[in-house]
């Protein structure tokens, strides 16, 4: 299983920016199907983004459609979430996951390995 090491997030005005990182530790990332999950307080576990093991192929969460960027550097085994027009509805622990297959859409099941999580808080 890939191990992911997540960075980035924080805190934020709503209307603001923030990036969040998720890093590979083995040379076989490229192989993996990467996703974005987030959790808030009290609420069931919430797709955010997936990206295919080239980016060729992305999909959003409609609640993040056209706010938030998934990228790959699969060169320095890493993805990248892109945050933008932030609201405090995007308040949450987000995490990312592999899979090795790509889901439209994802079931959820299909990612095996996480991330240690990341607080955004977005304040209004």
């Amino acid at each position: 299983q890939e191990q992911l090491v997540q960075s980035g997030g924080g805190s934020v005005q709503a209307g603001g920016s923030l990036s969040l990182s998720c890093a590979g530790s083995n040379g076989i990332f490229r192989g993996y199907v990467i996703g974005w999950f987030r959790q808030a307080a009290g609420k069931e576990r919430e797709f955010v983004a997936q990206i295919s093991r080239l980016g060729t192929s992305r999909l959003y969460g409609d609640s993040v459609k056209g706010r938030f960027t998934i990228s790959r550097d699969n060169a320095k085994n890493t993805v990248t979430l892109r945050m933008s027009d932030l609201k405090p509805e995007d308040t949450a622990q987000y995490y990312c996951a592999a899979a090795i297959n790509y889901n439209e859409p994802p079931t959820g099941a299909e990612f095996t390995s996480w991330g240690q999580g990341t607080q955004v808080t977005v304040s209004s």
